[in-house]
């Protein structure tokens, strides 16, 4: 018999602790109307995005749950993560604003060779058509129609002309933008090893 009442009394305890820890915390939130509401059911769902606390029964905050971040708030702290993922990779690759200088020289003269070699075979173009023209107009003084495939030669050196002339204007591009890409590094590395010193 006392068997039975202390395992009742252990069941029953064992359901009522779970609701009073829940009775004896207080939740504290503000509403739409800016008043601070106390709860002991907990936070709305409309309300949690602008944080709340968790009382105790004796009033003291045991818990506080920050306000959702704005999307601006998001958006900077995506932009600090992007910047410091920025700053290590410049600081795996350059130990000073000199190294940064060196690797500017060395990929702007990689470029260079890139676009002088481009610009030697547009010019060895031309100066094949040139003579394919000269070729054409030899016959035209003659009085002889101009062979097909001579102006076809004529037409395909055209085409591979413009085609080395958009190569050239993207090399002095990817130039340019090196240049910017190198004069905004070497700026960061400083300010980045100026602030470590």
């Amino acid at each position: 018999m006392r068997k039975s009442a202390a395992i009742r009394t252990v069941f029953m305890l064992g359901a009522l602790f779970p609701m009073m820890t829940m009775a004896a915390e207080l939740y504290r939130y503000v509403d739409d109307r800016g008043v601070v509401v106390l709860d002991r059911h907990g936070v709305p769902p409309q309300h949690i995005a602008r944080g709340y606390q968790v009382l105790n029964e004796q009033g003291r905050v045991i818990r506080e749950v920050p306000p959702a971040p704005t999307a601006e708030a998001l958006e900077q702290l995506q932009a600090q993560k992007r910047r410091a993922a920025s700053d290590a990779r410049l600081l795996r690759l350059y130990a000073s604003v000199e190294d940064v200088e060196h690797a500017e020289v060395r990929k702007l003269a990689e470029l260079d060779s890139v676009i002088g070699l481009a610009q030697g075979n547009l010019q060895a173009l031309r100066n094949q058509q040139d003579g394919l023209r000269k070729q054409a107009a030899n016959h035209e003084r003659a009085g002889r129609k101009v062979p097909d495939n001579l102006l076809a030669q004529i037409a395909n050196l055209e085409k591979e002309q413009a085609g080395l002339l958009r190569d050239v204007k993207r090399y002095e591009k990817v130039r340019a933008d090196a240049e910017i890409s190198f004069a905004d590094d070497r700026q960061r590395i400083g300010e980045l090893l100026g602030r470590a010193q």
